[in-house]
């Protein structure tokens, strides 16, 4: 006998439910938000969280190629651009680099990902083909750890300013551009999720995915403290 689909407030809920899962309670991430961390750590953690951000377009390439609806289609195609800037020397993977710099990283250094440890590697890698070959909604519901995003942004802002004095206010450039950025992609991605998760199947799939995606950050976070030791 078929079960009976979630309410959306019951659904919403339930995914919602997943963010103490998030990184932001990670170790390592509250002993960089407390000023505990070397400069050695700092370049690592900015090194190998680089990987990540360098491998989200290809991300979002690979929903937009899965997904047969145009019109959302058209709507992720903004993050593609986000992150690989409109041109040369723009978008968020660019900003990320100037961070790198800024924590005393060469940018040879990073593009040739020499520090990026082999967990970190793996977990990202699983992110990008779980989004290759998963159908296109239950990718788009493993990025719904946007939603608990803004404000580890703003609190990471305030906290590095405060405890690492050499990084200056525009090298946060990533995180302050990001802020208000990752709280309507939330908005949009739960309503893309909630429209067209209309089965039970589809619903603990969706809930699956997020569940999913906190593993991968969490692994990653494991490998970065673990190379940082």
């Amino acid at each position: 006998m078929p079960v009976e689909p979630l309410a959306e407030s019951a659904f919403i809920a339930a995914l919602r439910g997943l963010s103490d899962r998030y990184w932001g309670t990670h170790p390592f991430h509250l002993r960089l938000h407390a000023g505990e961390l070397d400069e050695r750590g700092l370049r690592i953690w900015a090194a190998n969280r680089w990987y990540y951000q360098r491998v989200l377009p290809q991300k979002d390439a690979a929903i937009i190629s899965n997904c047969p609806l145009p019109e959302i289609r058209r709507q992720w195609l903004d993050r593609l651009v986000y992150h690989d800037g409109p041109h040369a020397g723009t978008g968020g993977i660019e900003r990320w680099l100037r961070l790198c710099t800024a924590v005393g990283l060469e940018r040879d250094e990073v593009l040739d990902e020499r520090h990026v440890a082999p967990g970190v590697r793996f977990a990202v890698d699983a992110y990008v083909t779980f989004a290759r070959t998963k159908p296109w909604w239950e990718a788009v519901a493993s990025g719904l750890t946007e939603m608990f995003a803004g404000h580890l942004m703003q609190q990471r802002v305030a906290d590095m300013l405060a405890h690492y004095p050499w990084i200056a206010r525009e090298d946060l450039d990533y995180f302050t551009n990001r802020i208000d950025k990752v709280s309507g992609e939330g908005k949009d991605t739960l309503d893309i999720v909630v429209r067209h998760c209309a089965t039970r199947e589809q619903q603990d799939r969706a809930i699956a995915a997020l569940s999913f995606k906190c593993d991968v950050l969490w692994s990653m976070l494991d490998a970065i403290e673990r190379a940082a030791r």
